[in-house]
């Protein structure tokens, strides 16, 4: 196998073993692994430059299968690239390429920036200190809560440990490190936090958004959605447009993530069976709104606005 797509499987397995966490982390390592990998390719042949690329961006893509994001912004370059083929020499690839990447990086980070202002107005600004509850790792929901503390906005954050990763650790420390008060909590206690803190406002992130509004997040998000629609608290789900999965328009259903069952129980006793979910699915009958860049609104939507925001991408 040549070293430069060695380089890019070692690439890729940073994401597949979770040493690359969060859907917008792994959207940007991926871009950028693909134009890494461009600038390694040596060839002046093009027709034999984008084979090498399509298989790059095959096996970028299977490192994750719930990751819309990372497949929109691979989609992205390559369907630009695809548009300058004939007008393009095979030396000059990774420069367009990296300029493309660019774009896409420039479109999460503008998307992130604008949900955190919209979504920190979701939270009052009163004087008696409230309650905002998160579960996993979100680096939307931080930025949204760190906008809040910017603002002097007074309220405390419950978060989960979120098992068996523990990414929820992530969570607190970001936000303790920028003076916000945290409790964490365990996963099965989250009915619990919720009655005894009596929670005022949940958002968490998302992996992935369908035609149907349902969107894909960390085992547990569908739990806590149903905790809060018994205890009529509002659950926001925040997540910019670009990680709706345009596929499933056309009736593909979303992958299921099932991880490692050593993440759970390295040696089990013979005979039981380890499952170990990465995902679950949470309906839009539990979501109040999605916090995107383009405002708050019913998460079935998402379709309309995205075909809106990004008419290149659908």
């Amino acid at each position: 196998m040549c070293l430069k797509m060695e380089q890019l499987l070692i690439d890729a397995e940073r994401i597949k073993s979770l040493e690359i966490q969060g859907a917008t982390n792994i959207a940007i390592n991926a871009i950028q692994f693909l134009s890494d990998f461009a600038k390694r390719l040596k060839s002046d042949n093009l027709e034999k430059c984008f084979e090498n690329l399509y298989k790059a961006v095959d096996i970028l893509i299977d490192t994750r299968p719930t990751e819309p994001a990372m497949k929109n912004g691979l989609k992205f370059i390559m369907s630009k690239l695809e548009k300058e083929k004939e007008s393009c020499y095979a030396e000059f690839i990774s420069d367009v390429i990296e300029k493309y990447k660019n774009q896409y990086y420039n479109m999460l980070q503008t998307a992130k920036k604008r949900i955190a202002i919209i979504g920190a107005r979701r939270i009052p600004d009163v004087d008696k200190k409230i309650y905002v509850m998160t579960h996993c790792h979100s680096s939307l929901v931080t930025a949204i809560l760190l906008e809040a503390k910017s603002q002097n906005k007074n309220f405390k954050v419950i978060n989960t440990e979120t098992q068996p990763r523990l990414q929820g650790r992530k969570t607190a420390n970001k936000l303790v490190d920028a003076g916000i008060e945290v409790t964490h909590v365990v996963d099965s206690a989250m009915r619990w936090a919720v009655r005894h803190f009596e929670v005022n406002l949940i958002i968490i992130g998302a992996d992935s958004i369908t035609s149907e509004g349902t969107i894909i997040n960390k085992i547990g998000s569908r739990l806590l959605a149903l905790v809060a629609h018994e205890e009529h608290v509002p659950f926001y789900v925040a997540s910019p447009l670009l990680k709706y999965n345009p596929e499933t328009n056309l009736g593909i259903l979303e992958t299921i993530e099932m991880r490692d069952p050593k993440e759970v129980w390295e040696k089990p006793p013979e005979g039981i069976e380890v499952l170990n979910p990465a995902f679950e699915t949470v309906s839009r009958r539990y979501i109040d709104g999605l916090i995107t860049e383009a405002g708050i609104f019913a998460s079935s939507h998402v379709p309309n606005y995205f075909e809106k925001w990004y008419p290149e991408m659908v």
